[in-house]
């Protein structure tokens, strides 16, 4: 029996999760799928343009198994354009890395994915005057309380 796969840190969660050539219907179409960290390969190295090294180290794996990964994804975004099948983007192993959102308006805390654009108004109170709590202010708030949570299959 293999080694389980290392735990893959993701700070986007994409919201689009289904991509389909137009005019074909559903149900005539095959299926390629991406897992959750395979997109954040793509966005990490294609738009964000990082170098390797960096890749790997933001989702915390070696860079060959970086390597591999984005190699993968690629092939399967190849498959799928070329011979015209739907993309669909689920699972994985991975962890979902969060920032700590504040609004001192109403007091209201919550998290968000790092990769994902910034919350622009609280979703409680509607106020604009929202901010993220450095890891030093969370510190503070839980004092010495250490959450970490399981990398498990999503």
């Amino acid at each position: 029996m293999g080694r389980p796969p290392k735990c893959r840190r993701v700070e986007y969660m994409p919201h689009c999760t289904f991509f389909k050539p137009a005019g074909i219907p559903l149900y005539r179409l095959e299926e390629v799928s991406l897992g959750v960290e395979e997109v954040e390969a793509i966005r990490l190295k294609d738009l964000e343009g990082l170098e390797q090294e960096e890749c790997a180290d933001r989702m915390g794996i070696s860079r060959p198994t970086f390597q591999r990964l984005l190699t993968g994804a690629r092939a399967k975004i190849a498959e799928a354009l070329v011979k015209g099948k739907a993309i669909r983007v689920e699972g994985g192993y991975f962890q979902l890395i969060t920032r700590r959102m504040q609004c001192p308006a109403c007091k209201n805390e919550w998290e968000e994915p790092r990769g994902n654009p910034e919350t622009e108004v609280c979703p409680k109170c509607g106020s604009a005057e929202i901010k993220n709590i450095t890891p030093a202010e969370i510190r503070e708030v839980f004092r010495g309380y250490r959450h970490r949570r399981r990398c498990g299959r999503e």
